[in-house]
């Protein structure tokens, strides 16, 4: 028998129909092996010991260890930010021994400073700027000051009033180097803010960042699992900022109101810290003896 192109065709879609009228892997049972049994015995001893499994459960938090380790997934939108997770503290970094307020435990590795740019004018999204400090060794995370930037509606220079008051922030703490989102608005920040860094004679290096998630996805990957597993601190003057309420009023699926505070605290603690180390003793003036004879 010939087929024509027509006939062939036909007989095509017949035989794709009968193949996909049958189940994917039909006849096959589905075997669920989650990391530890209800009696909290490790599937696998040899490779994921009790000791190594709690401390993945601290580092990935509840939810994510329950997707990714015990197949039992939680929706997205279950989520929350809980602010009385937080830990707070007080005091300044002390660059000579590189630890943070007065617990001598903590010593802090790297400074990241982020700023996600907005108008700065009333009614619009807030333009936020983060200082973040780490203990690496702890896992720790410290939210030691936001600067929330907001200029007068009438103006004429809003960009540049705000890069002022960034680098006055980023010189009261000492930061060098700053993270600044360029999408929409934010391009035309680098160029202004070292202009005016220039003529202040203030050193600062700019690294732009380019945003291709969903804002709401950023903040639930970087700041949810750190408050969630007791990792997230925070500098007493953040209880006075709007950052409190606007983790109140979050949720994956869309905040009730303002999350851009939320999204600049997200920002740094995605980008690369600057290395920090202990500057030791503070040096002492050394007065040459000059009555000698020779």
């Amino acid at each position: 028998m010939i087929l024509r192109k027509t006939d062939a065709r036909c007989a095509f879609f017949y035989f794709s129909m009968n193949e996909q009228s049958q189940p994917f892997l039909r006849g096959y049972n589905v075997s669920r092996l989650p990391i530890i049994d209800a009696n909290g015995v490790p599937a696998w001893p040899s490779v994921f010991p009790t000791t190594k499994i709690e401390e993945l459960r601290n580092i990935v938090g509840p939810r994510h260890f329950s997707s990714q380790m015990m197949l039992e997934y939680i929706a997205e939108d279950k989520a929350r930010l809980d602010p009385g997770a937080l830990h707070f503290y007080n005091g300044d970094f002390d660059a000579r021994t590189a630890k943070l307020g007065t617990d001598k435990d903590f010593l802090i590795t790297g400074i990241s400073c982020y700023w996600d740019p907005s108008s700065g004018l009333n009614n619009a999204d807030a333009s936020v700027c983060v200082l973040l400090y780490r203990d690496d060794k702890n896992r720790l995370a410290f939210i030691h000051d936001v600067k929330y930037l907001i200029v007068d509606d009438d103006n004429l220079h809003p960009l540049a009033t705000q890069c002022e008051k960034v680098l006055e922030f980023m010189n009261q703490h000492g930061a060098h180097l700053i993270g600044i989102e360029v999408n929409g608005l934010g391009n035309a920040l680098p160029e202004i803010l070292r202009e005016i860094a220039k003529k202040k004679n203030q050193s600062v290096v700019i690294k732009k960042i380019v945003n291709h998630t969903r804002k709401e996805s950023r903040i639930l990957d970087t700041i949810e699992s750190l408050l969630s597993t007791g990792r997230l601190y925070a500098h007493d003057r953040i209880r006075t900022t709007p950052l409190i309420s606007e983790m109140l009023g979050w949720t994956p699926v869309g905040s009730n109101g303002h999350d851009d505070g939320l999204d600049a605290t997200s920002g740094a603690l995605r980008m690369m810290p600057t290395p920090i180390r202990a500057l030791g003793k503070t040096f002492r003036p050394v007065r040459a003896k000059t009555e000698f004879k020779i």
